[in-house]
């Protein structure tokens, strides 16, 4: 285990599900005026939110440049937050936009695999969520919390941390997030009937009509997601030629623009086709997420390619094989 995975679990002395149980029981505090500094206005605080947009709405390779101007852009929020005089209203607004770029840095770090960082940034994109009186968006980065507890390992501790989320979720396209994420966790602990269950519950909420668009938490939740991360539900269940199935439809549903996710689901498709023992075909498929992990420096897609390497080492005599592991080794 890595330092990265040790702090993550030791990084609170609550445990997730106490996390969860603790912010589905507070009640918000009401907003105060800080003491110090002069009154923001709404046009500052309309230009802040339009900018966090922008830079939310750029491309996922041109993200990893803009890091540093999205976290100094939390910096500004929360300087603002400390140290200016507001009403409420601006107040629980500049709560909900520290919580949106807490959320996306946190995000950032747990894609260059610093999960401690990503705790901590998630942690306080809770409170602020919390305080700007949003449970929607609070249940959207406690099931980041829980999404982490399955990337390391540690499916069990996803399972309640989820189903306190769905509570406080009102659009279908939240619910199905939560639902598919649930069902990851079951499918990692073997329980077949809870995953088939949450599966068939996450596509009856996304194919729900609603009124109000989704939040920006849960608004790139598609169908190309439901199908892919349904093929990787079915994969740790066994179920090897349907899940290829789910996989393949995925891949075709999802958007060129979204090249991160676009590399994690190529990475589940390797891993279904080297259980079909297609490994000339697992081999193109995992060089290219390679790339395109490297290339747009996603080091946590890395590590996903890299963690096949125990199932290609057994056919070392397959042409390309030899020279991807050594790739893998020193990626």
């Amino acid at each position: 285990m890595n330092r990265e995975r040790r702090t993550f679990l030791t990084y609170s002395a609550l445990s997730l599900a106490g996390l969860a149980s603790q912010w589905a029981a507070l009640e918000p505090d009401r907003l105060t005026t800080a003491l110090g500094g002069r009154r923001i206005d709404d046009e500052l605080v309309d230009w802040l939110e339009d900018t966090s947009t922008k830079l939310n709405a750029l491309p996922t390779e041109q993200r990893q440049h803009t890091i540093k101007l999205m976290d100094a852009h939390l910096t500004t929020v929360t300087d603002l937050l400390e140290g200016a005089r507001y009403s409420e209203t601006t107040g629980r607004r500049l709560h909900h936009l520290a919580a949106s770029l807490s959320s996306t840095c946190g995000w950032h770090r747990f894609d260059q695999g610093q999960h401690y960082a990503a705790g901590k940034l998630w942690n306080a994109a809770l409170t602020n969520a919390h305080t700007a009186r949003d449970r929607d968006l609070g249940a959207g980065v406690l099931s980041d919390f829980a999404y982490q507890s399955i990337w390391l390992g540690r499916p069990g501790s996803a399972v309640e941390p989820l189903s306190q989320a769905r509570i406080h979720t009102k659009h279908p396209a939240g619910r199905s997030l939560l639902h598919l994420r649930r069902a990851r966790a079951h499918a990692a602990l073997g329980s077949a009937a809870y995953c088939h269950r949450d599966l068939a519950a996450a596509e009856t909420a996304l194919l729900t009509d609603a009124a109000d668009p989704a939040p920006g938490w849960c608004r790139w939740m598609s169908t190309a997601d439901l199908a892919v991360d349904s093929g990787q539900c079915l994969l740790d269940l066994g179920l090897t030629d349907e899940a290829r199935a789910r996989i393949d439809e995925g891949l075709t549903l999802l958007p060129r623009a979204r090249d991160k996710t676009r590399g994690v689901f190529r990475t589940y498709e390797a891993r279904s086709l080297l259980q079909a023992r297609e490994v000339e075909q697992a081999l193109v498929v995992s060089t290219e997420s390679l790339d395109l992990a490297t290339r747009i420096g996603a080091d946590r897609c890395v590590t996903l390619v890299r963690e096949l390497a125990p199932a290609f080492k057994p056919y070392r005599g397959v042409d390309g094989v030899p020279e991807f592991l050594e790739r893998l080794r020193t990626a």
